[in-house]
């Protein structure tokens, strides 16, 4: 059975998609791979596909989904089936891009928990019972991954590569998940994505934001499971 692969988004690790691993682990193969040791998204793809399957499952969220569709763009007979999931496919706004300088200023002085705190966090998330729980584990996770991490990760972003004509050109199956309350990537641009997918299928699921791996991971799951039967 092809493997899959999960790129967490940024700031995130292996945790993001716990309740997805728990239940596809145990019909396939499943890798995580770290998106932390460069700062483009080019050399980022690139790390990934040197230490991946030769042929497997791609399913990325948010910085995770832009780095997947950036290994699509270097090796697309590997990718054997794309999700993606709470991500853009578009350039950095440049109103979003004038905000990582001081971002990173702060976080190289030592500042990452009240960057995460004050300009990360309460953005990723709906309101919901658990909210607060998921998001001391997205600080968590942050916190281990530390500074240098945020700083690549940021850079990679601010200078990403617009990745429509990419989607045009993609031909395997393909999962467009967004949560209906997603602020960072909203629902219409995942709306795009899909119109510029051919046979893609939209899966927006309710009563999440920005990470519906934790807000809601059964609805996700199922997604990815109906996805993966194609595969």
């Amino acid at each position: 059975m092809t493997p899959l692969v999960l790129l967490p988004g940024m700031m995130c690790d292996a945790r993001l998609f716990m309740p997805q691993i728990a239940v596809l682990g145990k019909r396939r193969a499943i890798h995580v791979a770290p998106i932390t040791d460069y700062d483009t998204v080019q050399a980022l793809a690139a790390d990934v596909l040197q230490n991946a399957p030769p042929r497997f499952a791609l399913a990325g969220l948010s910085m995770g989904g832009i780095v997947a569709m950036q290994i699509f763009t270097q090796a697309p007979d590997r990718v054997a089936g794309l999700a993606l999931m709470d991500t853009n496919a578009l350039a950095e706004a440049p109103d979003v891009k004038a905000r990582r300088k001081p971002q990173i200023e702060k976080v190289r002085k030592g500042h990452l928990r009240t960057i995460m705190r004050d300009e990360m966090k309460p953005n990723y998330l709906a309101d919901g019972p658990d909210r607060d729980q998921i998001l001391d584990l997205c600080m968590d996770m942050a916190m281990d991954l530390g500074a240098d991490v945020f700083v690549r990760q940021s850079i990679a972003l601010r200078d990403r590569p617009d990745q429509q004509h990419t989607l045009q050109k993609i031909h395997v199956p393909t999962l467009v998940l967004c949560g209906k309350n997603d602020t960072l990537c909203p629902v219409e641009r995942h709306q795009l994505i899909h119109s510029l997918i051919p046979k893609s299928n939209l899966q927006i699921i309710q009563n999440a934001g920005h990470l519906p791996t934790l807000e809601q991971p059964e609805q996700t799951t199922a997604a990815l499971l109906r996805w993966l039967e194609d595969i």
